[in-house]
Parts: structure tokens; C-alpha cells; sequence
């Protein structure tokens, strides 16, 4: 093989990643967003369940009794305000 055919052959491989580039950043941008994003749902993951531990140990304990509520006929108004809110957003969510 000669100098000369050696360097068409790098020059055509040359040609060909500059023109297929988009297509490949493309492919390399969507792997590192999925790798990106299985990290952070494991993260997530193991967050909410070490949240729902210490929830439920709280609960058993009562050590979130603290949280200041105010009784209005027999429930939490806590609680009634946390449902209005969610019927709210639920509502809102819904496409028309």
C-alpha cells in the first residue's frame, strides 16, 4: 500500500465523521441522559425509602407531634388543607 492511498483512506474516514457527527453526538447525548437519569431514580429511590423509614418510625413514636396543627371539628387542620391541595393540583392536571 502506498503514502498516497493511505492518506485518501484517512482523509474519506475524515470526511465521513465529520459529516455523520451530528447523528453520533446525538447517540452519545442520549446514553449519557440515560445513564444520568438511572442514576438520579436510584438516588431518588433509596431516598424515598429511607424517608419512609424515619416516616414510619416517627409515626410510631409520635416525635413529628410537634408539627403545629389546629383542630377544626374533630380533624386536623393540617390534614384538611393537605386534601383540598391535592384535589386542587389533581384537578388542575388534567388536560382539557
Amino acid at each position: 500500500m502506498t503514502a498516497k492511498s493511505s492518506s485518501s483512506s484517512t482523509l474519506l474516514v475524515i470526511i465521513l465523521l465529520i459529516i455523520t457527527f451530528p447523528f453520533w453526538i446525538g447517540i452519545i447525548g442520549g446514553l449519557f441522559g440515560l445513564i444520568a437519569g438511572a442514576i438520579g431514580a436510584m438516588i431518588g429511590m433509596i431516598a424515598g425509602v429511607i424517608g419512609a423509614v424515619f416516616g414510619g418510625i416517627g409515626s410510631v413514636f409520635g416525635i413529628f407531634d410537634w408539627f403545629p396543627t389546629f383542630h377544626l371539628s374533630g380533624f386536623r387542620f393540617f390534614i384538611i388543607v393537605s386534601i383540598i391541595f391535592a384535589i386542587v393540583m389533581m384537578s388542575r392536571s388534567k388536560k382539557k
